[in-house]
């Protein structure tokens, strides 16, 4: 599986005044920084909980086959479309009806197609996450996406940086972590 975020989240203007205010800076000068910070937080949430925290358009590469394949990001809104990818590297539209999809109530995206292809690969496209911007995630998720990277900013010359979030983040985001039996 190679995933690729083709429309990324925008982040709400209160998303970069919370971790302004939490690390009590009032400038504009580090806004750059603190924002690539935030998104960096968003994926390390991600990569946590194994649930994308903001809706994002998205493109994941599978095997061109009959079986059902489940897309790696979770939770999925909506699947959109689905290509063919030739051993060139370019690509042409399925029809809808050559393929399967279904959405499991765990926001699952699965698929499969309904004829053989040519083609050994496929490109999903969909749509995925679990709040439609920075206001209506849960509040544990925003705190913690806030704390992370803060903790990022003021280790940013720090040589023995985490591997993981600190203690207080895993705390506030363990509620929502998907565990997989693989």
């Amino acid at each position: 599986m190679k995933r690729a975020i083709i429309a990324p989240p925008t982040l709400a203007p209160t998303a970069l005044a919370e971790i302004k205010a939490w690390l009590g800076i009032s400038t504009a000068r580090d806004d750059a920084e603190l924002t690539g910070l935030i998104r960096t937080a968003l994926e390390l949430c991600e990569g946590f909980t194994g649930t994308m925290p903001l809706v994002s358009g998205c493109e994941e590469v599978l095997r061109a086959c009959g079986d059902w394949q489940s897309l790696a990001t979770r939770p999925v809104k909506a699947i959109t479309g689905v290509l063919a990818i030739a051993t060139d590297g370019t690509r042409s539209a399925l029809a809808p009806t050559d393929y399967d999809i279904d959405i499991d109530a765990d926001g699952t995206g699965r698929l499969r197609l309904a004829r053989p292809i040519d083609q050994t690969r496929i490109a999903v496209k969909f749509t995925a996450g679990m709040a439609e911007g920075w206001d209506t995630l849960p509040d544990a998720i925003q705190q913690g996406l806030v704390r992370w990277a803060a903790y990022q900013h003021r280790a940013r010359d720090n040589d023995k940086t985490m591997a993981g979030p600190p203690a207080s983040v895993a705390a506030l985001w363990r509620p929502w972590r998907r565990m997989r039996i693989a």
